[in-house]
């Protein structure tokens, strides 16, 4: 059976067998293979077995889908290529779905498994890894992962202009009393 095995260090040996025709890669837990790594978008692809072959369906993923360092939108996925998503790279391995040479059983062969998958995609098997002390640390952030820059404070421009504002009042009142006094004092003398 077809397999997809992640080779990015700190996530290597992850594997997930594609006993599904179609199966959701992404970094939320409603994709039945999730990666829960930052380049990888919330659903980023799909892979979808169609009779001895699994296609990758890119899902208009923020950093693309790649196969063998070509982006791709729809694609064959062969064994031992690369497929790339973000910055997590995996490999198709142990071939496509199991189907005989012969064109004629073949043909009569591929549509006959099908139905025995189905049954299995309702059940979902995830692998999941434990936190390092690294990672609890903030070790585990991508390089160029950059706090002061995401997290800057925010100027306040109403209040900058209400302070404007009232400093330019307080001169015209300024400006107006000491006309008046002016003006007062002429009509006495």
């Amino acid at each position: 059976m077809a397999k997809l095995v992640i080779l990015t260090q700190g996530m290597n040996g992850r594997v997930h067998e594609l006993k599904a025709d179609k199966t959701t890669i992404g970094r939320v837990e409603d994709n039945t293979f999730q990666i829960a790594e930052p380049s990888v978008s919330s659903h980023h692809c799909e892979v979808l077995l169609r009779g001895n072959e699994v296609v990758i369906k890119d899902l208009n993923s923020t950093n693309g889908t790649f196969i063998n360092d070509e982006k791709i939108t729809e694609s064959v996925l062969k064994p031992g290529q690369k497929l790339r998503l973000g910055q997590i790279e995996l490999q198709l391995e142990n071939g496509a779905p199991a189907v005989p040479a012969g064109s004629g059983s073949a043909s009569s062969a591929a549509p006959a498994p099908a139905p025995a998958r189905k049954p299995e995609s309702v059940t979902r098997t995830t692998t999941t890894r434990g936190v390092s002390l690294s990672d609890l640390e903030g070790g585990g952030r991508p390089l160029g992962f950059d706090t002061a820059a995401a997290f800057t404070k925010k100027r306040n421009k109403v209040g900058t202009y209400f302070w404007i504002g009232a400093v330019i009042f307080a001169v015209i009142i300024i400006i107006l009393l000491l006309y008046a006094l002016s003006l007062a004092n002429q009509h006495n003398h």
